[in-house]
C-alpha cells in the first residue's frame, strides 16, 4: 500500500527578523524616492503615502501587539494522531489585528496628520504657502510615529499622558516615535543655510531627518535603551 505523504506546515514568520527588515526597507525605499521627492515633493509624497500605509500595516500585523489584545485562550482540538493541538478562534485575527490596524491607520491619517501639521507650522513651516507639502509631510511622519503608538497603546488617556510626558519605558515603538520627531526637528537645520542646494527646500530635509530618526530610534529601542526611561 502506498503511504500518504505528510504535509509539513511552513515555518512561522519570525517577528524579530521582520522588524529588522522593516527598518532597512523603510530607509531604502525612502532613499530610492529621494530624487523624486526633491524634484516634486507633493507628487512624490502623495504617490508614496498609500504604499507606506500598507507597509506600516503589515509591520504592525506581524511584529506588534495591539492594545488590550493580551493572551487569549486558544480553542483546543485533536489531530489525527490523537495529540491535542490548539488553534486560534476564527475571529481572533479580525478582533486582535485587522480592526485595530484599520482604526489606528484612520486615526493616524486624520487626527495625527492634523496635529503634526499644526506642530510643523508652530515650529516654522510656511504658513501661507506649501500647505499641501506640509500636510503630506505630516502624514508621513504620523504613519511612522503615531500609527504604531496608537496600535500598541490605544487611545487611553493615562497611556498618552505618559507618552507625551516621556515617562513611558522605551521600546522599539516608543523610541522610534521619539527618533522620528527628533530627526524631523534636526532636519530643519540645513534649510536656512546659504548652500543653494535643491534638496534644502521644504519639506525634504524634515522628512529625511524623520526617516533616519525613525530607523535609528527603533534600533535603539530594541537593543540600547529598551526598558529605560528618558532622564531630564
Amino acid at each position: 500500500m502506498p503511504t500518504r505523504a505528510h504535509k509539513h506546515a511552513p515555518p512561522p514568520i519570525q517577528p524579530g527578523l521582520v522588524t529588522h527588515l522593516h527598518s532597512a526597507l523603510a530607509l531604502s525605499s525612502y532613499a530610492l524616492q529621494f530624487n523624486r521627492i526633491v524634484a516634486d515633493p507633493d507628487t512624490a509624497l502623495l504617490s508614496s503615502l498609500l504604499p507606506l500605509v500598507a507597509f506600516q500595516g503589515a509591520y504592525a500585523a506581524i511584529c506588534l501587539d495591539s492594545f488590550g489584545s493580551g493572551k487569549r485562550p486558544k480553542a483546543a482540538s485533536r489531530s489525527a494522531s490523537g495529540t491535542k493541538k490548539t488553534d486560534p478562534p476564527p475571529s481572533s485575527w479580525v478582533g486582535e489585528k485587522l480592526l485595530p490596524i484599520t482604526l489606528s491607520l484612520l486615526f493616524a491619517l486624520t487626527v495625527g496628520t492634523a496635529v503634526i501639521s499644526s506642530l510643523l507650522v508652530l515650529f516654522g513651516a510656511p504658513f501661507t504657502t506649501h500647505h499641501r507639502s506640509t500636510i503630506l509631510c505630516a502624514a508621513h511622519i504620523s504613519m511612522l510615529s503615531i500609527f504604531p503608538l496608537v496600535y500598541n497603546n490605544g487611545v487611553d488617556g493615562s497611556n498618552w499622558r505618559s507618552i507625551v510626558a516621556a515617562l513611558m519605558p522605551l521600546d522599539e515603538v516608543y523610541a522610534a516615535a521619539i527618533g522620528t520627531f527628533i530627526g524631523a526637528w534636526a532636519g530643519a537645520v540645513p534649510i536656512p543655510l546659504d548652500w543653494d542646494r535643491e534638496w534644502q527646500k521644504w519639506p525634504v530635509t524634515i522628512l529625511t531627518g524623520a526617516y533616519l530618526g525613525y530607523a535609528l530610534g527603533k534600533i535603539g529601542g530594541m537593543y540600547v535603551f529598551k526598558g529605560k526611561k528618558l532622564l531630564f
